[in-house]
């Protein structure tokens, strides 16, 4: 009979797989550990040092203020005052024609020139920026010789009015009326150049000088205007011989640095609102002076220092001199002398672009001949006073 009870095998599958198979058990070792690395020593730290507190200084004791009564002290007797008398000092006695300095501490009215007299007011301010100066310190007054107007076949001041005198009424209503315009619409700078006119011709020979002398005779009749007229014909000046008025100091002179004000060098004269300015020392380089900045202030400044000057102009022709083109630059407006039967169209057409700086260019027709029976223009007057 079989016995079918199970066995119970010993060893595990692999120790028995091994005993199958002839392998030999290896011997067990034990593995070391591994070796634990010891931690890096923490550095020591140190105890934070507290900064040492200062010991509060010791506060100084005050004591009480304690007052003592000042001692009452006499007063000193007062002697009677003595009134001892100044000796007199000698006053030196003025020059004519000098002016004096006033005494410091003294009282004085103060002179202004003829372009801040009116509606001017002294008033403390700040010192102004350094610039061309335009007031007056000396006025020269000189009488204007009636016969040498009357030779030169000009306009007599006070005098009858001629023919001539109404033409040229009419003329300086023109002008007038032009500064007034651009006055009313412009700028303040285009106004004050309204105000300087230029008299020119295109050649010699053609009346610039005659007309620029009575234009200025009739303006300055007006209520509410001042003349200045300037002698810039550099070349040749003539109008202080047609007036009959000493020479000077003038324009150029101030132009080229000699003379530092260009009022003191503008001669008044004896016919009320009408004042003459040299041409000055004459220079080989009078056009460069016109166009230098300084003649630009220096111009500028005439009509800025009086709002009621009209500044006339007599300059060389626009054809045979340069300084009429740069004077151009500098005006408001020019009256171009155009002389009958004598001027030719080719020259005025070359003498109007030669001054085309300027925009307003007015033409007056001079030395017209009339038929001898014909009326001319202002002969109303005479009419007038033959008729009574």
């Amino acid at each position: 009979m079989n016995d079918h009870t199970p066995r119970r095998l010993k060893g595990s599958l692999l120790e028995r797989a091994a005993q199958g198979f002839h392998y030999a058990p290896a011997p067990i070792e034990d593995v070391p550990p591994a070796p634990v690395a010891k931690a890096a020593p923490k550095p020591a730290v140190k105890p934070p040092v507290e900064a040492p507190v200062a010991a509060p200084a010791p506060q100084p004791r005050v004591e009480a203020p304690v007052i003592v009564p000042a001692p009452i002290v006499a007063p000193a007797p007062v002697a009677a005052p003595v009134v001892v008398a100044p000796e007199p000092v000698p006053q030196a006695q003025p020059v004519p024609g000098e002016s004096r300095a006033p005494e410091p501490g003294s009282e004085s009215p103060v002179t202004l020139g003829p372009g801040l007299r009116r509606g001017a007011e002294i008033t403390e301010s700040a010192a102004p920026e350094p610039q061309i100066s335009t007031a007056r310190t000396r006025d020269r007054v000189a009488p204007i010789d009636r016969g040498v107007l009357e030779q030169g076949g000009m306009l007599i001041p006070g005098g009858a009015i001629t023919p001539l005198a109404e033409e040229f009424r009419m003329v300086k209503r023109q002008l007038l009326l032009t500064a007034r315009a651009v006055a009313a619409k412009d700028t303040v700078k285009a106004a004050d150049r309204a105000r300087m006119i230029l008299v020119c011709s295109a050649q010699p020979n053609e009346g610039k000088t005659f007309c620029a002398i009575n234009l200025a005779l009739s303006m300055a009749t007006e209520r509410d205007v001042e003349v200045l007229l300037v002698d810039a014909d550099f070349p040749k000046p003539d109008v202080l011989p047609r007036l009959g008025l000493p020479n000077g100091p003038g324009l150029l002179d101030v132009l080229a640095g000699s003379v530092a004000n260009v009022e003191d060098c503008i001669i008044d004269t004896d016919v009320p609102q009408l004042s003459v300015l040299p041409a000055g020392a004459r220079s080989i380089s009078d056009t460069e002076l016109l166009a230098s900045d300084r003649a630009r202030a220096v111009i500028d400044g005439l009509a800025e220092a009086n709002p009621r000057r009209i500044v006339i102009f007599d300059s060389p022709p626009a054809l045979a001199a340069s300084p009429a083109s740069v004077l151009a630059l500098h005006v408001g407006q020019v009256m171009l002398v155009v002389r009958a039967d004598k001027t030719s169209e080719g020259d005025l057409r070359q003498a109007v672009n030669t001054l085309d700086a300027c925009e307003h260019i007015q033409l007056v027709l001079n030395s017209v001949s009339f038929q001898p029976g014909g009326r001319r223009f202002g002969s109303y007057y005479e009419y007038g006073e033959e008729s009574r």
